[in-house]
């Protein structure tokens, strides 16, 4: 119904936020995680909204970026999981987050959210695992901004390597594939220099 709602904050609760626009009050309800990246009432705000129907109501479900909406959605998709269980999941991870636990078999970290079981996190994994792409996370774009982002099948196998040393050392699969992925990596580098560089990364985390 709306792409997005632009408009002025005029009320923020702990799960929704009322926008309003033309003299008309939209309630929007979004994940807690998004509640610190406004700075007070009164502030202009866009917001990306989906509308959620259902016969004895009518639920705006709003966020930041089309990203987060566009994970939502494919949330949605999800056997089992509706808008509440979607938007407590985004609620405690972000979009990139989810990318990497899912992509890492990682449902430790997916159960975590609030009504969100280790069945659950796993039936998620299965059905998501061929609709998110590591690529799309925001700091692998932002690491292939470069004249020559090309990665190559060395790179890729020191990648792997390096994850698969991160497990084994106790780290998740989410988050050994999070870490590996903001170390620069070049198609001379060991896999030994790879793995001390993201232990360091990890200290900072």
């Amino acid at each position: 119904m709306y792409s997005y709602i632009k408009g002025e904050l005029v009320e923020m609760t702990e799960d929704s936020i009322v926008v309003e626009t033309y003299g008309i009050g939209y309630n929007i309800r979004i994940p807690q995680s998004i509640l610190d990246s406004f700075t007070g009432i009164g502030q202009k705000v866009k917001i990306y909204t989906y509308t959620y129907v259902r016969e004895d109501a009518i639920h705006l479900y709003g966020f930041l970026s089309r990203d987060d909406l566009m994970v939502f959605q494919l949330l949605l998709g999800v056997s089992g999981i509706g808008p509440k269980g979607a938007l407590a999941i985004l609620s405690v991870m972000t979009p990139d987050d989810l990318r990497f636990a899912v992509l890492g078999e990682d449902d430790k970290t997916i159960a975590k959210a609030p009504g969100i079981g280790k069945k659950s996190a796993q039936r998620l994994i299965i059905e998501l695992k061929d609709k998110l792409k590591l690529e799309d996370a925001a700091v692998i774009k932002s690491s292939s901004e470069t004249p020559d982002h090309s990665e190559g099948a060395g790179i890729h196998g020191i990648k792997k390597e390096a994850v698969m040393a991160l497990t084994a050392l106790g780290y998740s699969s989410g988050e050994a594939m999070k870490v590996v992925s903001q170390v620069e990596i070049k198609e001379d580098s060991s896999v030994e220099e790879v793995l001390k560089a993201s232990l360091k990364q990890m200290a900072w985390i």
